[in-house]
Formats: structure tokens, C-alpha cells, sequence
């Protein structure tokens, strides 16, 4: 299997910060599997063992901002994981984003510049965010 193929992104191409994360994973010359999760929410399994992967409790992986976050509740501590992954199972814009695997692991890429440190190749020149935020120089380098 290529290193291209074992490149996936949770993506949500309305946010920026999952759109600077493909940016980079391009910039590094690789062509991720793309999933847009609220299209092609992962199963449940699926979603357990990613945030597991990616070092994270289930409520860290729960996205509060623009989602139903509030009005169902969910900031109740006394919650069980059951019930945060039954509330993202039935609304995935409570999945936070960009989540990425590769070889090198599986991160919640927030801030973008996360996702350099799981790349399996190096960036191939300068990348900027959106907001015009210098991540990486001309020589592929963190400024």
C-alpha cells in the first residue's frame, strides 16, 4: 500500500482549519483519502477507536461551537461516553475536525500545524493558512 493511501482526513470542507490541514497534507506531495464526515459519518467503532487513537477522551473529541452542543445538554459532566458518542452517532457535527491518520498516528489536528508532526513526507515548500499565518518557509521548514 502507497503512503498516499494511508493518509485519511475527517474533513468538513466549510471549516478552515480542516481546509488548511489538506492544504498541508498536499503540500507534503500526498493525496489523503478523503471522508466527509457529515456525508460519511464513521461507524461507531469507527469513531471510538479513532479518538482512542488519537490520545483523547471521548468529550475532548466533542466539538461545542456551531452544533447542538448546548441545547442538547452535553456539557453535563455526569454523562457517560455512552452518551456523548450516542449524541455524535446522531448529530456528527459533534465530531470535532480535522482528525488524521497515517503511519505515524492518528491526531485531532487543531491548531493545522498539528499535522506535521504526523506526516510521512516532508513539506515540499511554503504554506500559509488562510488567514495568511506562515506555517511552513520556502525550504519546507517551520519558521
Amino acid at each position: 500500500m502507497s503512503e498516499q493511501a494511508t493518509v485519511t482526513i475527517w474533513h468538513n470542507p466549510a471549516c478552515g482549519t480542516s481546509r488548511n490541514v489538506l492544504g498541508l497534507i498536499r503540500n507534503a506531495g500526498l493525496e489523503p483519502r478523503v471522508v466527509e464526515y457529515l456525508k460519511t459519518p464513521p461507524t461507531r467503532e469507527e469513531l471510538i477507536s479513532t479518538i482512542a487513537a488519537a490520545g483523547l477522551t471521548i468529550r475532548q473529541a466533542l466539538r461545542e461551537k456551531g452544533t447542538p452542543f448546548a441545547a442538547l445538554g452535553l456539557g453535563d459532566l455526569a454523562l457517560s461516553d455512552e452518551v456523548l458518542v450516542d449524541a455524535m452517532m446522531a448529530h456528527p457535527i459533534l465530531i470535532n475536525r480535522p482528525f488524521v491518520t497515517t503511519p505515524l498516528g492518528t491526531r485531532l489536528c487543531r491548531p493545522s500545524e498539528v499535522v506535521l508532526d504526523i506526516l510521512p513526507a516532508p513539506q515540499k515548500g511554503a504554506f500559509a493558512k488562510e488567514d495568511g499565518e506562515v506555517v511552513v518557509d520556502a525550504e519546507g521548514r517551520r519558521p
